[in-house]
């Protein structure tokens, strides 16, 4: 996280200092990131980045959460599924999910900071960043499975959380396969299909 100091910037002091952290991030990856680097872009002194954050993890932790916070605001809001029948319902969850994956193919900065990040750096801030993005999505997970299971498109034979779990699980196959093997932008839709497709065999009733 931040040091208060950073939030007592003026906005566009700190979208500088972000900006500059996207660039050098984007293309050398956490590993081969200079601090000297960004400081020399952002146009700040050398010693005021530990003003700002901790170490070069939290800045790229914080870059992290910004994002995606922006990346979601891009493409949503994303609506409650309101289908009152099975196909209807899976036919919104997969226009979402192809929405995410067409904004991540037309930022190619944050897919190369999300590829790097998914290639793990074992550091705890950094998963700690991982662990909210997650978190943040988990209040519309809860509501789009109890519209799902309101008109039996999701079992309820099982606990939520696990059912909750599960949709994790498959999230970052989605996240993976986009960002990690960069496919033909043409077999976005087909691909989206075919994983979707095994989320509803996996808890439909």
């Amino acid at each position: 996280m931040p040091r208060p100091r950073f939030h007592t910037l003026p906005r566009e002091r700190q979208q500088t200092i972000l900006h500059a952290a996207l660039d050098e991030f984007s293309a050398h990856g956490f590993a081969g990131a200079s601090l000297n680097r960004i400081i020399a872009e952002a146009g700040i002194s050398k010693g005021s980045i530990y003003y700002y954050f901790d170490s070069k993890e939290d800045l790229y932790a914080h870059l992290l959460r910004e994002q995606v916070e922006q990346l979601i605001v891009r493409v949503g809001p994303f609506s409650v599924p309101a289908a009152t029948e099975p196909d209807a319902y899976w036919s919104t969850i997969e226009n979402h999910c192809l929405r995410l994956v067409r904004a991540y193919d037309a930022s190619p900065q944050l897919a190369n900071l999300l590829r790097d990040w998914m290639s793990g750096t074992g550091a705890p801030a950094i998963e700690n960043a991982q662990r909210d993005a997650e978190l943040s999505a988990l209040p519309w997970m809860t509501r789009a499975l109890a519209a799902g299971q309101s008109i039996g498109a999701i079992r309820t034979d099982i606990p939520d959380a696990l059912l909750l779990a599960i949709g994790m699980a498959i999230g970052r196959v989605i996240d993976s396969w986009v960002i990690a093997e960069a496919p033909d932008p043409r077999e976005h839709a087909a691909a989206v299909h075919t994983i979707v497709d095994i989320l509803r065999r996996a808890i439909q009733p």
